[in-house]
C-alpha cells in the first residue's frame, strides 16, 4: 500500500501536465469510438461506456473503488444524478477530489474518503453499483476485491470494472520482463488472466459475468501515452540521473513505455468486466 500511495503522490504532476483536460480529471485511458475521436472526449467517453454497460441511473448509490482525483465520481453525479462515494488509500487524492467536486458544484453530491476497497467500512447491501476504473490492478489479491464488492452490493446490484488483463498465465522470460517493468513502474504487483477474473467473480457469488475485450477502442489512448513517453525519455533519464526525478517518477515513465510494448506483443488486453449480484 505504501508504494501505491508514494506512486500517486510523486506522479501527480505527470498526470496534471500530460493527461488531464478541462473536461475531466481522469486518471484512466480513453475510449475511442464514432462519438469520441479526440483525447479529451475519449476520456469522458470511458465513463459513459462503463455507465451504460451496467445501466447506471438517477438516484442510485455508486461506490467508486479507487477513485483517483474524483473525475469519474463527479461525472456520474453531474450527468446521471447518482450519489457517488469515492475511496482511495491516497490522502492527497482525497483532498484534490474534494476540491474538484466543489469547483464543479458537486460538493454536496459526492463524498470522498480514505479507504481500501478490499475491506471497506460500508454496511452489507449498501450500494447499487461498485465501479472500479483501472484501480483493481493495484490489489495484490483480486479475489478480495470481488468478495468485498459482492458484500456491499444490494441484491441485483452491478459491478463494473475497467482492467488490464493478461492474455495468458505465463510467458517466456522476455514477456515477463516487459510486464514486470511496466507493472512495477506503476506500483502494480500483478495483473490476472481472464480466467482468473471469471473464477474470482464466480467464487464471490456474482452471476452474468462478462469480460469484453475493448483494446481496439483504448489502443489510441494507450498510444498517446506511449508517444508522450518516448518524447520525454531522454529528459527523464537525465533528470533521474541528476536526482531531480525520483524512482517512482522515473518508474512511471519506463512503465508507460513497457505497457504499450507489451500490448503490441499481445501479452495483455484492455477489458471491461461486468457482473451482477443475484436478486436472492
Amino acid at each position: 500500500m505504501r508504494d501505491i500511495i508514494s506512486y500517486y503522490d510523486d506522479t501527480r504532476w505527470d498526470y496534471q501536465l500530460l493527461w488531464f483536460s478541462k473536461k475531466t480529471r481522469a486518471v484512466h485511458f480513453g475510449f475511442y469510438d464514432e462519438t469520441a475521436q479526440k483525447h479529451s472526449d475519449a476520456l469522458v467517453n470511458m465513463n459513459r461506456v462503463l455507465a451504460r454497460t451496467v445501466d447506471i441511473g438517477p438516484g442510485e448509490r455508486v461506490l467508486d473503488a479507487g477513485c483517483g482525483q474524483g473525475g469519474s465520481s463527479v461525472w456520474l453525479a453531474q450527468n446521471l444524478g447518482v450519489e457517488a462515494v469515492g475511496i482511495t488509500p491516497v490522502e492527497s487524492q482525497v483532498r484534490l477530489a474534494r476540491a474538484y467536486a466543489e469547483k464543479q458544484g458537486m460538493g454536496d453530491k459526492v463524498q470522498f474518503e480514505i479507504g481500501d476497497y478490499t475491506g471497506t467500512r460500508f454496511e452489507d447491501a449498501s450500494f447499487d453499483v461498485v465501479w472500479a476504473c483501472e484501480s483493481l490492478c493495484h490489489a495484490d489479491r483480486k479475489e478480495e476485491f470481488y468478495r468485498e464488492a459482492f458484500r456491499i452490493l444490494k441484491p441485483g446490484g452491478r459491478l463494473i470494472v475497467a482492467e488490464y488483463i493478461r492474455s495468458n498465465d505465463s510467458y517466456h522470460a522476455e514477456g515477463e520482463r516487459l510486464l514486470t517493468e511496466w507493472l512495477h513502474g506503476w506500483a502494480i504487483n500483478r495483473i490476472d488472466s481472464k480466467q482468473a477474473h471469471l473464477d474470482h467473480a464466480g467464487q464471490a457469488g456474482f452471476t452474468d459475468v462478462v469480460i469484453r475485450d475493448v483494446t481496439k477502442n483504448t489502443e489510441p489512448s494507450l498510444r498517446v501515452l506511449y508517444r508522450l513517453s518516448i518524447f520525454f525519455t531522454p529528459l527523464g533519464h537525465l533528470l533521474n540521473f541528476l536526482g531531480i526525478r525520483n524512482a517512482y517518477q522515473h518508474g512511471n515513465l519506463i512503465g508507460s513505455l513497457r505497457q504499450y510494448e507489451a500490448l503490441q506483443k499481445g501479452y495483455w488486453f484492455y477489458g471491461i468486466i461486468s457482473a451482477r449480484k443475484p436478486e436472492v
